[in-house]
Protein backbone atom coordinates (compact mmCIF):
# COMPACT_ATOMS: atom_id res chain seq x y z
CA UNK A 1 0.00 0.00 0.00
CA UNK A 2 1.48 3.38 -1.17
CA UNK A 3 0.77 6.52 0.98
CA UNK A 4 0.76 10.01 0.44
CA UNK A 5 0.24 13.21 2.58
CA UNK A 6 -0.73 16.43 0.72
CA UNK A 7 0.38 19.58 3.07
CA UNK A 8 -0.79 23.01 3.00
CA UNK A 9 -1.13 25.67 5.90
CA UNK A 10 -4.68 25.13 8.08
CA UNK A 11 -5.64 21.50 5.59
CA UNK A 12 -9.06 23.79 4.67
CA UNK A 13 -8.34 24.96 1.38
CA UNK A 14 -5.62 23.53 -1.20
CA UNK A 15 -4.69 20.14 0.79
CA UNK A 16 -7.87 18.71 1.21
CA UNK A 17 -8.68 19.66 -2.33
CA UNK A 18 -5.24 17.96 -3.59
CA UNK A 19 -6.12 14.56 -1.39
CA UNK A 20 -9.45 14.52 -3.08
CA UNK A 21 -8.13 14.95 -6.79
CA UNK A 22 -5.43 12.42 -6.14
CA UNK A 23 -7.83 9.66 -4.37
CA UNK A 24 -10.24 9.95 -7.48
CA UNK A 25 -7.41 9.14 -9.61
CA UNK A 26 -5.74 6.27 -7.88
CA UNK A 27 -7.10 2.86 -7.49
CA UNK A 28 -8.29 2.87 -3.26
CA UNK A 29 -7.05 -0.44 -2.51
CA UNK A 30 -3.58 -0.19 -3.54
CA UNK A 31 -3.13 3.80 -2.16
CA UNK A 32 -3.94 5.87 1.09
CA UNK A 33 -4.09 9.92 0.69
CA UNK A 34 -4.47 11.53 3.19
CA UNK A 35 -4.11 15.93 3.96
CA UNK A 36 -2.73 17.92 7.10
CA UNK A 37 -2.06 21.41 7.18
CA UNK A 38 1.00 22.85 9.41
CA UNK A 39 -0.62 25.16 11.65
CA UNK A 40 -3.11 24.10 14.03
CA UNK A 41 -6.29 26.76 13.10
CA UNK A 42 -8.44 24.41 11.61
CA UNK A 43 -7.85 21.11 13.42
CA UNK A 44 -11.04 19.44 13.28
CA UNK A 45 -12.46 21.62 10.59
CA UNK A 46 -14.78 20.78 7.52
CA UNK A 47 -12.63 22.27 4.49
CA UNK A 48 -13.35 25.57 3.29
CA UNK A 49 -17.11 26.04 1.50
CA UNK A 50 -15.11 26.84 -2.00
CA UNK A 51 -12.73 24.01 -1.94
CA UNK A 52 -16.19 21.93 -1.13
CA UNK A 53 -17.72 23.46 -4.31
CA UNK A 54 -15.16 23.52 -6.93
CA UNK A 55 -14.55 20.17 -6.13
CA UNK A 56 -18.18 18.96 -6.45
CA UNK A 57 -17.96 20.75 -9.62
CA UNK A 58 -15.58 18.31 -10.90
CA UNK A 59 -17.39 15.40 -9.09
CA UNK A 60 -15.10 14.64 -5.65
CA UNK A 61 -16.70 14.59 -3.01
CA UNK A 62 -14.34 16.62 0.38
CA UNK A 63 -17.04 17.00 2.58
CA UNK A 64 -16.12 14.51 5.19
CA UNK A 65 -12.56 15.53 5.43
CA UNK A 66 -11.83 16.85 8.50
CA UNK A 67 -8.10 19.67 9.39
CA UNK A 68 -5.52 18.01 10.70
CA UNK A 69 -1.77 19.37 11.73
CA UNK A 70 1.24 17.47 10.26
CA UNK A 71 3.62 15.96 12.84
CA UNK A 72 6.94 14.30 12.40
CA UNK A 73 5.22 10.36 12.94
CA UNK A 74 3.85 11.33 9.50
CA UNK A 75 7.05 10.37 8.10
CA UNK A 76 6.96 7.08 9.54
CA UNK A 77 3.07 6.62 7.63
CA UNK A 78 3.76 8.37 4.38
CA UNK A 79 5.83 7.40 1.58
CA UNK A 80 5.26 10.72 -0.41
CA UNK A 81 4.72 14.53 1.20
CA UNK A 82 3.79 16.93 -1.37
CA UNK A 83 3.65 20.39 0.31
CA UNK A 84 1.87 23.45 -1.07
CA UNK A 85 4.04 26.46 -1.01
CA UNK A 86 7.83 27.30 0.15
CA UNK A 87 6.63 27.95 3.69
CA UNK A 88 4.84 24.41 4.36
CA UNK A 89 8.02 23.32 3.07
CA UNK A 90 10.82 24.74 5.64
CA UNK A 91 7.87 24.02 8.34
CA UNK A 92 7.33 19.88 7.19
CA UNK A 93 11.56 19.53 6.90
CA UNK A 94 11.61 21.47 10.54
CA UNK A 95 10.31 18.14 11.56
CA UNK A 96 12.45 16.03 9.63
CA UNK A 97 14.54 13.91 11.54
CA UNK A 98 16.97 11.92 9.47
CA UNK A 99 17.72 12.64 5.22
CA UNK A 100 15.09 9.47 4.77
CA UNK A 101 12.24 12.16 5.69
CA UNK A 102 13.71 15.17 3.77
CA UNK A 103 13.84 12.40 0.51
CA UNK A 104 9.85 11.93 1.04
CA UNK A 105 9.26 15.96 0.66
CA UNK A 106 8.50 17.87 -2.24
CA UNK A 107 6.69 20.35 -3.60
CA UNK A 108 3.44 19.62 -5.67
CA UNK A 109 3.93 21.54 -8.44
CA UNK A 110 7.68 20.38 -9.05
CA UNK A 111 6.10 17.35 -10.71
CA UNK A 112 4.45 20.03 -13.79
CA UNK A 113 7.63 22.17 -13.22
CA UNK A 114 10.71 20.26 -11.80
CA UNK A 115 12.96 21.97 -9.62
CA UNK A 116 11.12 25.05 -10.12
CA UNK A 117 9.68 24.98 -6.74
CA UNK A 118 6.61 27.29 -7.87
CA UNK A 119 3.94 27.71 -4.91
CA UNK A 120 -0.17 26.92 -4.88
CA UNK A 121 -1.00 30.08 -4.53
CA UNK A 122 -3.54 30.21 -1.13
CA UNK A 123 -6.94 30.49 -2.06
CA UNK A 124 -8.37 31.94 1.05
CA UNK A 125 -8.39 35.50 0.75
CA UNK A 126 -9.16 35.37 -2.99
CA UNK A 127 -12.63 34.42 -4.84
CA UNK A 128 -14.10 31.83 -6.60
CA UNK A 129 -11.87 31.77 -9.29
CA UNK A 130 -8.51 31.45 -7.26
CA UNK A 131 -9.72 28.16 -6.04
CA UNK A 132 -10.81 26.74 -9.34
CA UNK A 133 -7.07 28.23 -10.54
CA UNK A 134 -6.01 25.92 -7.88
CA UNK A 135 -7.96 23.27 -8.82
CA UNK A 136 -6.59 23.12 -12.46
CA UNK A 137 -2.96 23.74 -11.00
CA UNK A 138 -3.87 20.50 -8.60
CA UNK A 139 -5.43 18.50 -11.37
CA UNK A 140 -2.16 18.70 -13.70
CA UNK A 141 -0.02 17.91 -10.92
CA UNK A 142 -1.75 15.19 -9.87
CA UNK A 143 -2.24 13.62 -12.78
CA UNK A 144 1.45 13.46 -13.42
CA UNK A 145 1.82 11.68 -9.63
CA UNK A 146 -0.34 9.09 -11.24
CA UNK A 147 1.42 8.56 -14.38
CA UNK A 148 4.53 7.77 -11.91
CA UNK A 149 2.84 5.43 -9.39
CA UNK A 150 0.77 3.69 -11.68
Amino acid sequence: MTKILMVCLGNICRSPLAEGILKSKLPQDEFIVDSAGTANYHVGSPPDKRSVAVANKYGININNLRGRQFEASDFDRFDYIYVMDSSNLSNVLSLARNEADIAKVNMILNEIYPGENFDVPDPYYSGNQGFENVYNMLNEACDIIVKKLI
